[in-house]
């Protein structure tokens, strides 16, 4: 039995049992992972995965135990790697942060200088995508902190505390005519196309909702990955924008206008992620207290070092 062994273990059960991807992951060929699974199979005297054919299906019962124990094997040597420098380079080293482009162009760079003044020998890494992207980045050691959506309190391995909550709000040109309209409506929006994000980012499943719920079709004639493409296409005429809030700064956007629209849209939350019982160096945890303020260093621990659910004490878990 091997690291790689498990760790193909891992990755198959994190990417859907398909083998092309588990390879690419793991950077290696398809038939070496085959041939690493049929060894450890002949090894343990069983059938870890559920197959049709060549297809793998899922985890036998049995292979459900050794995907548990296989993560707590893997993330246990990752830590052992991280003791030496958690403990010789408190105030020294890399912060890798996984992020959407909202956080990482409007959020984070208060919070950055912040950090920076206190950890000036701190190299910072910033790592851009999606909320499934930045939740992979996290679980995968690519990254040691990931900032999202609720997709991070959706996954029991992450340890999740609130950043911000922010609303949806309507740019316009200056002098549009929905600058009149009070209180403004879906009804009044639903007359001009629009621009906003992609779907399965920055809150768009709300924004499609709200129309849904009124029984409204709007013309999304463009759907941008981040907010400053947005703001391009609305100063070009292209339509009325839907965008965050916090996206809208005013001695930079001008020529245009915000419009509130809280009771139109449901709120949002964006959430700091950190792995379950991960140890991290100073730092991070130092990190996670600037960007929430109401939070101390103990609370965080304890939260990351705390099972799901049960609220027991964790074995600590070292990520690969």
């Amino acid at each position: 039995m091997n690291f790689q062994q498990l760790k193909i273990i891992r990755e198959s059960a994190r990417c859907n049992y398909n083998l092309t991807e588990v390879s690419n992951m793991l950077f290696t060929s398809q038939s070496g992972v085959s041939r690493h699974i049929r060894e450890l199979e002949d090894e343990l005297g069983v059938e870890i995965f559920i197959r049709r054919g060549k297809r793998l299906l899922g985890l036998t019962e049995p292979g459900k135990e050794l995907l548990a124990v296989a993560e707590r094997i893997l993330n246990e040597a990752q830590n052992i790697r991280r003791l030496a420098d958690i403990f010789s380079k408190e105030d020294a080293g890399v912060l890798t942060i996984a992020t959407t482009h909202t956080q990482a162009r409007y959020s984070l760079p208060r919070v950055i200088k912040a950090f920076r003044a206190v950890y000036p020998a701190v190299r910072l890494e910033l790592h851009q995508g999606s909320p499934q992207e930045v939740l992979a980045m996290l679980l995968s050691g690519q990254a040691d902190v990931a900032i999202a959506s609720e997709k991070l309190i959706s996954d029991p391995s992450v340890a999740s505390f609130p950043y911000y909550r922010w609303h949806h709000a309507i740019l316009v040109p200056d002098g549009h005519p929905l600058l009149e309209q009070q209180p403004l409506t879906l009804e009044h929006l639903n007359q001009y196309s629009l621009v906003t994000y992609r779907q399965g980012i920055t809150g768009r499943s709300r924004v499609d909702s709200a129309f849904e719920q009124q029984g409204l079709n709007p013309d999304i004639v463009l759907s941008a990955q981040d907010s400053d493409v947005i703001k391009t296409y609305v100063e070009l005429g292209l339509g009325v924008g839907i965008l965050a809030d916090k996206a809208f700064d005013p001695d930079r956007d001008r020529g245009l206008q915000l419009i509130n629209a809280e009771h139109l849209f449901e709120s949002n939350t964006v959430w700091l992620g950190l792995k379950r019982a991960q140890l991290q160096r100073n730092y991070v945890w130092r990190f996670i207290e600037l960007c929430n303020q109401s939070l101390s260093i103990n609370e965080i621990k304890e939260k990351v070092f705390k099972q799901p659910q049960t609220g027991t004490d964790a074995v600590i878990d070292y990520q690969i």
